[in-house]
């Protein structure tokens, strides 16, 4: 009762994953309906139930698009643990605002990258064109890719695929 089952929303986008046992009660209350079931059928006195390796809403489910959270981390991260400015690598590296702070630049992605401390120095209070620096690439905002909860069962539940691989 639980093992995963694939969680579609009405236009068959993958939503998450959830327990058999929370899937039969969406299937037997009328929320859901069983898309593939190749794992038999759940038996009790009174009923026969099939036993849901995927499910689909029966109406849609608006969600938000899963963001990246604004980190240290995560900025190190999307510029590589390279040196915007220089481009060395290197783990020893901070957050440089590429407006600065005091001069009305604000904590958000398009203007954070990671830079070495050499650098962080020599540009110091002042925007990259008055410091005469460039930037190796403009900052942005990454996009979360493989982070969904039901991709690492892929190879083990095979008959998810086509309703995951699109998205």
């Amino acid at each position: 009762m639980h093992t995963p089952v694939l969680l579609l929303n009405h236009n068959y986008q993958p939503l998450d994953v959830c327990s058999t046992r929370r899937a039969v009660v969406l299937v037997y209350v009328g929320k859901a309906e069983v898309i593939e079931n190749g794992r038999g059928f759940i038996r009790s006195p009174s009923s026969v139930l099939p036993r849901p390796s995927v499910i689909r809403l029966n109406r849609i489910v608006q969600r938000p698009y899963p963001r990246v959270r604004l980190s240290k981390k995560e900025v190190f991260r999307r510029d590589n643990y390279t040196c915007q400015y220089c481009g060395s690598p290197s783990r020893q590296l901070t957050v440089d605002h590429i407006v600065p702070r005091h001069r009305g630049g604000r904590h958000t992605w398009d203007n954070l990258v990671s830079a070495c401390p050499a650098c962080n120095r020599r540009k110091g209070g002042r925007t990259p064109e008055e410091a005469r620096m460039s930037l190796l690439r403009p900052a942005f905002e990454p996009r979360v890719n493989g982070q969904y909860p039901f991709r690492k069962y892929l190879g083990q539940y095979r008959e998810w695929r086509k309703f995951v691989e699109g998205w």
